[in-house]
C-alpha cells in the first residue's frame, strides 16, 4: 500500500509500526501505519480525507486482543494524551476514550460516584463501551449515557445506549467508528465505602486471576444458558473456566501459550509465544469443549489481523 497518499497531520503517523509491544500479549506483526492524533480537530480531518480503500482499526491499550503475526492491513488509530481527560460535573462523569477504567472508576470514587465495577477491568473506556465491558454483576450500559464517536467520513456524532444497542459483551457500534468520549451517571456513594469496595476487588482478582502473568483477561464469553423452551437466553450463569476446567484443559499448553493454572479462562503468554500458538490454542479449548460437553465458547479477545505464511491458527 506504499502508493496511497495519507493525509498530512500533526499528530504521528508510523508506517510498518510493529503492533507487539502495544498489545498486552505482546505478539502480533506490524500495521501498515499507526496514527496517534493530536487531537479531537486532527483525527477528523485524518479519517476526512482517509482514502476509502483503506481501512481503519481503532486500538486502546491492548488489553483484549490478539494481533496476528502476518500484521494488521489497516490504519491503526490509537488515542492518547488530549483523549484521557476525565471530568466531574454534578452527577455525571465523562471521560476520554483513552482514560484507563482504573483511574475513572477511582476519580469517579473520589466524587462519591460509583463506577467500582470498572476498577479491575484491564482496559480503557472506549474499549468499555464497545465492550459492554463488566463484572460483579454490573455493566457499562447500567450507568451509560451517550458517547461521543467519529464516524469513517469525518463526522462527530453523539450515540445512546439505543443506538449502541448494548448486550453481553457487544454493541452495534457503526463499523470503524472511532469513540472518542463517554460520559455516565453513576450511582451515589461514600467515597471510603467505594474506596474500600475497589481494595476488597482488587484483593480477590489477584487472590483467583494470573494478575502477574502476561494475558489479554478473560479469554471466551460466558456460554449463554437456556430457557424452559430449549432457546438460548441471556443468562451467562454458566462460566467458561469451569467447563474449560472440565475438558481437562486447566494448564494446557501449546507453543509459548498456556491456559493459566490458575485461572483457566485466563490465556498467557508464557514469554515466546506467538500469536498462531495463542490463537491456536484457543480454537483447541474450543473444540474439546464442544467435543465432551456440547457447548460452543465464544471469544471474549479479539483476533485481527493476517496469518504469517507459515502460520494459522487451526494448523
Amino acid at each position: 500500500m506504499s502508493d496511497i497518499t495519507l493525509p498530512e497531520v500533526r499528530g504521528k503517523l508510523t508506517p510498518q509500526r510493529p503492533l507487539s509491544d502495544l498489545t498486552w500479549l505482546r505478539v502480533g506483526g506490524p500495521a501498515d501505519w499507526l496514527f496517534q492524533p493530536a487531537d479531537l480537530e486532527d483525527l477528523c480531518h485524518f479519517i476526512r480525507n482517509l482514502p476509502e480503500t483503506v481501512a481503519v482499526f481503532p486500538m486502546g491499550v491492548g488489553s483484549n486482543l490478539i494481533v496476528r503475526d502476518g500484521g494488521l492491513r489497516a490504519v491503526v488509530i490509537r488515542l492518547g494524551r488530549g483523549f484521557n481527560a476525565i471530568e466531574i460535573e454534578g452527577g455525571t462523569v465523562t471521560a476520554g476514550a483513552a482514560a484507563l477504567d482504573a483511574h475513572v472508576a477511582r476519580k469517579a470514587a473520589e466524587a462519591g460516584l460509583d463506577l467500582t465495577f470498572l476498577r479491575t477491568i484491564p482496559g480503557s473506556i472506549g474499549g468499555a463501551v464497545r465492550m459492554n465491558a463488566g463484572c460483579y454483576g454490573s455493566y457499562t450500559a447500567d450507568p451509560f449515557i451517550s458517547a461521543e464517536v467519529v464516524l469513517r467520513d469525518g463526522t462527530l456524532r453523539t450515540l445512546t445506549a439505543k443506538d449502541l444497542n448494548f448486550r453481553y459483551r457487544q454493541t452495534d457500534l457503526p463499523d470503524d467508528a472511532v469513540i472518542v468520549s463517554a460520559s455516565f451517571a453513576p450511582p451515589k456513594g461514600d467515597p471510603a465505602e467505594l474506596a474500600a469496595r475497589m481494595e476488597d476487588q482488587l484483593a480477590k482478582r489477584d487472590a483467583t486471576q494470573p494478575t502477574k502473568d502476561r494475558s489479554a483477561g478473560s479469554t471466551f464469553r460466558n456460554p449463554a444458558g437456556f430457557s424452559s423452551t430449549g432457546q438460548a437466553d441471556d443468562v451467562h450463569d454458566l462460566k467458561a473456566w469451569k467447563v474449560i476446567d472440565n475438558a481437562g484443559l486447566r494448564g494446557a499448553t501449546r507453543g509459548g501459550a498456556q491456559m493459566s493454572p490458575k485461572h483457566p479462562n485466563f490465556l498467557i503468554n508464557t514469554g515466546h509465544a506467538t500469536a498462531a500458538d495463542l490463537e491456536g490454542l484457543g480454537e483447541e479449548v474450543r473444540k474439546k469443549v464442544y467435543d465432551s460437553q456440547g457447548i460452543r465458547l465464544e471469544w471474549e479477545i479479539m483476533r485481527v489481523g493476517e496469518f504469517a505464511d507459515d502460520s494459522s491458527a487451526d494448523k
